[in-house]
């Protein structure tokens, strides 16, 4: 059953591997395949498969995860200004600071479950966007934002005799820019080894206690455990996911700002993965890069498109088509968005990989008719 199991996962993890790194490919026919959008596809996946660590193995809902996403964003930039525009210290060093962070929150929030828990991790976001945005501005540069300046010391550079002359310097991974096509593969890298660790937690003895904390905390507790040290590190573990997004974004745009610690963004994340499926792997990077697609695509579609698209119609019939449309798109995608939400929690609460099961069970039952059909047969000819 083991070996089973470490197969699929490999399967698994393969196949997940290649679609990530052949998006050029088949996002062409969507219109998607350009870098910047890609790149948000692999920087928000990683962001949702660390909250799921936390939502979807142990059931306790965090709206405050956009504090260690802002929390990376401006380690990255500090890096990028201090000691060099070479990517791997940024990602490593704001890794590390909002896993702090997130231990100091964890720490006290942890003390409460359910709402409680939910009001507290969105008050102390809350408290970071405030301070970045008015009260640390000597950190975070106010509603400004953090953005690199030719006056910055960056020290290993300096050493190395690396110049940027009289224009701004570009992250950069041992010469090679991360902008592009080159920033999207530095990206989906993370998203690979991200998705991987998140396996290995899956599958591991540790998920399993997180998994058990979800179904009944309470009756675990009853037994002798204590599940606070779990709860803390799934905490950490997940605020470290966030902080790699966060200097991921920076990378790709070198810039911080107090925007990304908004309760709004905490929320984004609750409904990616809500919409691809909490407690599974992939469900989390479906809902991630379809809600990207949809902020990205759905809303440059304008008057114009949408009378281009309509075109073959009547002038009347046109007119209304593009007046009911246009209300889903553009400035209101959101209302696309929230219809599709309110559908999938309905219908599908599994979200997005419930529907996919539920298809492939469709499959599985049509192929298994006819053999059960044939062994019915021959019992009855014996």
């Amino acid at each position: 059953m083991k070996k089973s199991t470490a197969t699929s996962d490999w399967i698994l993890f393969i196949a997940f591997s290649a679609v990530v790194l052949s998006m050029p490919i088949w996002l062409a026919p969507f219109g998607a395949n350009y870098p910047d959008l890609m790149q948000k596809f692999a920087i928000f996946g990683v962001f949702a498969i660390g909250f799921n660590i936390l939502f979807g193995l142990t059931g306790y809902l965090s709206f405050g995860h956009a504090a260690f996403l802002g929390v990376g964003s401006y380690t990255a930039v500090w890096s990028f200004k201090l000691l060099t525009m070479n990517v791997l210290p940024a990602v490593v060093f704001s890794i590390l600071v909002a896993g702090v962070f997130a231990y100091l929150i964890g720490f006290i929030s942890l003390r409460r479950s359910g709402i409680y828990f939910s009001i507290l991790t969105l008050a102390f976001a809350q408290m970071s966007y405030n301070l970045a945005y008015s009260v640390l501005t000597p950190i975070t540069n106010g509603e400004t934002g953090l953005q690199l300046s030719l006056s910055d010391a960056r020290v290993l550079d300096s050493m190395v005799g690396i110049s940027t002359g009289r224009s701004l310097p570009s992250t950069t991974l041992f010469g090679t820019k991360m902008s592009g096509l080159p920033g999207f593969y530095f990206c989906a890298i993370a998203l690979i080894i991200g998705f991987f660790i998140a396996l290995r937690i899956t599958r591991s003895p540790f998920g399993t206690m997180l998994r058990g904390i979800k179904s009944n905390q309470t009756r675990m507790s009853y037994t002798g455990l204590n599940t606070r040290p779990y709860l803390i590190w799934a905490f950490v573990i997940s605020g470290m996911y966030a902080g790699l997004a966060g200097s991921l974004l920076a990378v790709t745009d070198p810039l911080a700002g107090a925007e990304r610690m908004q309760w709004t963004a905490s929320g984004e994340v609750v409904l990616m993965t809500i919409l691809g499926g909490a407690g599974t792997l992939i469900g989390p990077v479906l809902g991630a890069s379809l809600i990207k697609y949809f902020e990205n695509i759905f809303s440059a579609f304008n008057q114009g498109t949408l009378n281009q698209a309509f075109a073959a119609l009547p002038d009347g019939i046109q007119s209304v088509v593009v007046d009911v449309v246009s209300l889903f798109v553009g400035e209101g995608w959101h209302l696309t968005l929230g219809l599709l939400f309110m559908i999938t929690v309905i219908f599908l609460p599994g979200g997005i990989m419930e529907g996919i099961r539920r298809i492939a069970g469709l499959f599985s039952r049509r192929k298994d008719k006819p053999s059960t059909g044939a062994a019915g047969t021959v019992a009855e000819q014996s």
